[in-house]
């Protein structure tokens, strides 16, 4: 459609997730007109993710060093790990500021349609941190979906008879929300999990 560069840029931005035709064509647009120092520093920045960074050897979260800054912070329990499925999820929960323990990355969700079993899943290196650690409690933060569920299920069957302490993140209704737009899973959860006042 267009000629050579400027093609090959919009065919490999609409690779990127979430990224259409017309959308990688109106970021390609834009990068060539902006300032070839700015388009530098972006390339730079790219290359820089590619080489400089790894997973942390303990929970496989994105670091620079051996281990993630969580990891190496002392103040944080190392006896509750919250687990998660993808390290774009630890920024999230570390945002509430109320988790002061822990993370584990299991690089995915149990989904044996995409071919994804308990052994695609760091459940292996799960149960080492638990004998070495001295971890006591797993909170299962994967998403509510079927696969985040069914992954959660398999954790608590998993280690609980180990006796260790499964939790799951409570799920239902949003702060602010409306009763009129929630879906009848949502408000089915938020039933089931009713606290007293």
């Amino acid at each position: 459609m267009f000629e050579g560069p400027i093609q090959r840029l919009v065919d490999e931005l609409s690779r990127l997730p979430g990224i259409g035709r017309k959308s990688a064509q109106r970021l390609a647009f834009h990068l060539l007109n902006t300032e070839s120092a700015d388009a530098k520093r972006l390339a730079q920045a790219i290359i820089d993710v590619k080489d400089q960074m790894r997973l942390c050897q303990r929970c496989f979260n994105v670091t620079s060093a051996e281990e993630c800054v969580i990891c190496r912070d002392v103040r944080r329990d190392p006896t509750i790990v919250c687990v998660v499925e993808r390290a774009q999820d630890i920024p999230v929960l570390e945002s509430t500021q109320e988790f002061r323990g822990r993370y584990h990355v299991l690089g995915a969700a149990l989904s044996p349609i995409d071919g994804i079993g308990p052994g695609q899943l760091r459940l292996a290196e799960l149960e080492q941190r638990i004998e070495l650690e001295g971890i006591t409690e797993l909170i299962c933060a994967t998403n509510p979906t079927i696969e985040g569920d069914a992954t959660a299920s398999y954790i608590a069957r998993e280690f609980k008879p180990k006796g260790l302490r499964v939790t799951r993140l409570a799920s239902g209704l949003p702060v602010g929300g409306d009763l009129d737009y929630a879906d009848a899973v949502t408000l089915g959860r938020a039933l089931s999990g009713r606290s007293d006042l």
